[in-house]
């Protein structure tokens, strides 16, 4: 590894631990040229992954449009962005634990909408009527009806 400061390969690891998240190993170096400690992050590389859009068109899968997504349906909702993160991850993992190259968006929808119902109604309802693309008042009502069943 080399040093962000003096650009040498002589680094070495003084301490390993866990990340915050528990899915990334934090490393603190020191540089044996010039003396200074930085840190760096090790993660499991993941497999590509392809999103299949309703329109039929593909992308590489984005974490942040998951975020995003989830932060606008949550938002000004009395959520800790701990809950928040934690529900993120979620999504995350069980996408992943597919072990598929290739997944729908429908599938990432759903999966993100069965989350949020457990999280918190308000955002659940606002989620769906984006992602369900509501026309009108009465598919508003019957997605409500099924929440309050």
């Amino acid at each position: 590894m080399k040093c962000p400061f003096c650009n040498q390969d002589n680094t070495r690891v003084v301490d390993s631990r866990p990340a915050d998240d528990n899915s990334s190993i934090r490393r603190r170096r020191l540089c044996d040229e010039c003396k200074k400690r930085f840190t760096t992050y090790e993660k499991v590389e993941t497999i590509p992954l392809i999103v299949i859009k309703k329109d039929r068109n593909r992308e590489q899968y984005e974490r942040a449009k998951i975020e995003a997504g989830v932060l606008r349906a949550c938002h000004k909702r009395p959520i800790p962005i701990e809950k928040i993160n934690r529900l993120i991850d979620e999504v995350e993992t069980e996408i992943f634990n597919r072990e598929e190259k290739e997944i729908e968006s429908e599938i990432i929808g759903e999966i993100i909408m069965d989350k949020l119902k457990d999280l918190e109604a308000v955002a659940y309802v606002r989620f769906a009527s984006v992602y369900r693309e509501f026309k009108d008042v009465n598919t508003f009502m019957d997605e409500l009806k099924k929440i309050l069943k």
